[in-house]
């Protein structure tokens, strides 16, 4: 490693013995295949000059571009008249080095363009699956405290679900949404086109069923370009490895990705898990979620109506159908799960589930055709024996429970007091949860309440601070663990979370090739009715 004061080194820089400059230019000819093209001719055009310079001399990096000199060693190692590279007899094993990450200390210190327009801070954002929770997330992204942020492109599938999202954001963000006609994509490539549309920096926003969420996350990351997806990430083994995958490469570019699991920025259950893992309930014996009320969503489906390909039904409904969401029980489940795993600081080894169709035809006596049970129960064990039961169900007229709590040796905690992640948090003596027995409640400031909106400002914070930040591999385990116990449900049998993660079913394979003229994962029988899970009968995979 050099120092100012060390000018009488085995580096030759500029020397054919080290080879130096022209490494140097491999390396970012390497490096920054995927950048913008004139990101990457100002680099490569400059490369020369700077790989002659000692360390201490080269210009310092623009914000952003400064992201790319988070390395893993330096240029100056590399290039050792010691060691030198050149020397090498496999350049193909020095191409795939400079790929990996090790020489992408070559970028240390250089001056890279702004990937902003110049003297701004501007975040530009990209929205890729609009309705629900893409204009919801949307609309935190430009409500975040930091700034400034600028709508700029939208895609999806649905015309009138672009055109519905982005009415909204102009009524509510009008100065923030720049989104003219020519920036309005539609079809299964318009997440490349929304997303041509930033420079590396930029956030796209993954709203889209979670089926496709490794494909434009793959683009995302050739791109440059920082993440917001929602929830869940993934319904089968297959594309859980994918996407464990993708979460390292997004963090060897120093990419910054959120995950919509925003219990985790409930600023309330961030002081219970403190609290819980300092030890104030003891050690933790049992689990209880619940979210039972009525259908919502997209839970229920008739058979498909004409003029709509089976494709498109099953996306446009994608609650219903397991291949697109993981059904209802990722879909609206995950929440709970992710923020039990994490009080108990681990994820459970296995489960075992019931589950049935009680009410599946219509008032009209037509059968629905959607693949979700009524309801679900599931015994999630973890390592140390201990037990957390899930009970879901959607069932109109039913007592309608929707909370989480753990139970400890030293008293019980309730962590969301209604839904997803409701406060006050709270922790009592004893196992009953009663002001008698209240020992702390939390208490929030009133700018930090609405979770949604901290986990864009965390993210923002992130992006501006340039400090490391990747919920990839724990949003890929709580859909994991979701997916554990909605399929030992559907199966009958006890799964664990390694047989979920190997389980060779690929629900929707060849996704990243679909078109509208492709067939749908799921195909109808004569009565339009799509496979459903048989528990004790189809036991290898859910259908």
């Amino acid at each position: 490693m050099y120092s100012a004061s060390d000018k009488k080194t085995p580096l030759q820089y500029g020397s054919a013995v080290s080879g130096g400059p022209a490494i140097f230019k491999e390396i970012l000819v390497v490096y920054t295949e995927t950048f913008a093209p004139a990101q990457r001719g100002f680099i490569l055009s400059n490369a020369t000059s700077i790989g002659s310079q000692p360390p201490e001399a080269r210009p310092v990096a623009v914000r952003h571009g400064a992201s790319l000199a988070r390395i893993l060693g330096n240029y100056d190692t590399l290039v050792s008249t010691e060691a030198p590279m050149n020397s090498s007899p496999d350049s193909t094993s020095r191409r795939e080095f400079i790929k990996t990450g090790a020489a992408i200390s070559a970028l240390a210190n250089v001056a890279i363009p702004a990937v902003h327009a110049a003297g701004s801070d501007l975040i530009q954002i990209a929205l890729v699956g609009c309705g629900g929770r893409g204009g919801g997330a949307a609309a935190n992204a430009l409500s975040v405290k930091r700034g400034p942020v600028k709508l700029v492109a939208m895609a999806d599938l649905f015309p009138e679900r672009l055109a519905g999202d982005l009415n909204k954001l102009q009524r509510q963000f009008q100065s923030q949404v720049d989104v003219p006609p020519d920036r309005q994509f539609l079809g299964f490539d318009a997440y490349k086109k929304a997303m041509d549309c930033l420079k590396p920096g930029d956030v796209v926003i993954f709203a889209t069923p979670p089926a496709f969420r490794w494909v434009h996350f793959t683009y995302a990351i050739q791109k440059g370009l920082n993440v917001f997806m929602e929830k869940p990430l993934t319904a089968d083994g297959p594309t859980s490895q994918r996407m464990f995958a993708l979460g390292q490469q997004a963090s060897a570019k120093n990419l910054k990705v959120g995950v919509g699991l925003m219990s985790r920025h409930s600023r309330a259950l961030q002081e219970l898990a403190d609290r819980v893992h300092n030890g104030e309930v003891g050690e933790i014996i049992l689990q209880r979620g619940y979210r039972m009320h009525g259908p919502g969503g997209y839970f229920l489906s008739l058979p498909k109506p004409a003029g709509i390909s089976d494709l498109l039904y099953q996306i446009k409904r994608f609650h219903s159908f397991v291949w697109a969401s993981g059904g209802c029980f990722n879909d609206f489940y995950i929440h709970l799960i992710d923020q039990l795993g994490w009080m108990k600081n681990e994820w459970p080894v296995k489960a075992q589930a019931l589950g049935g169709r009680h009410y599946k035809v219509s008032s009209e006596g037509i059968a629905y055709v959607d693949q979700n049970f009524d309801n679900y129960s599931v015994e999630y064990t973890y390592a140390d024996g201990s037990k957390f039961f899930f009970d879901g169900r959607c069932m109109n007229g039913c007592e309608e429970i929707y909370t989480s709590c753990l139970h400890g040796t030293k008293g019980m905690a309730i962590a969301s007091k209604s839904g997803d992640c409701g406060a006050p948090s709270s922790l009592y003596k004893g196992q009953t949860a009663n002001a008698g027995n209240l020992l702390w409640e939390s208490k929030v400031n009133p700018d930090e309440t609405d979770p949604y909106q901290n986990e864009w400002n965390d993210l923002i914070d992130a992006i501006s601070d340039d400090k490391p930040y990747n919920e990839v591999k724990r949003g890929v385990e709580a859909s994991l663990v979701s997916s554990m116990g909605r399929m030992a449900a559907h199966t009958g049998r006890e799964i664990t979370f390694n047989q979920m993660l190997n389980c060779e079913h690929d629900m929707a394979p060849g996704i990243e090739k679909f078109t509208v003229d492709s067939p749908a994962p799921l195909l109808a029988d004569a009565n339009g009715r799509y496979p459903l899970p048989q528990p004790g009968i189809i036991t290898a995979r859910e259908y």
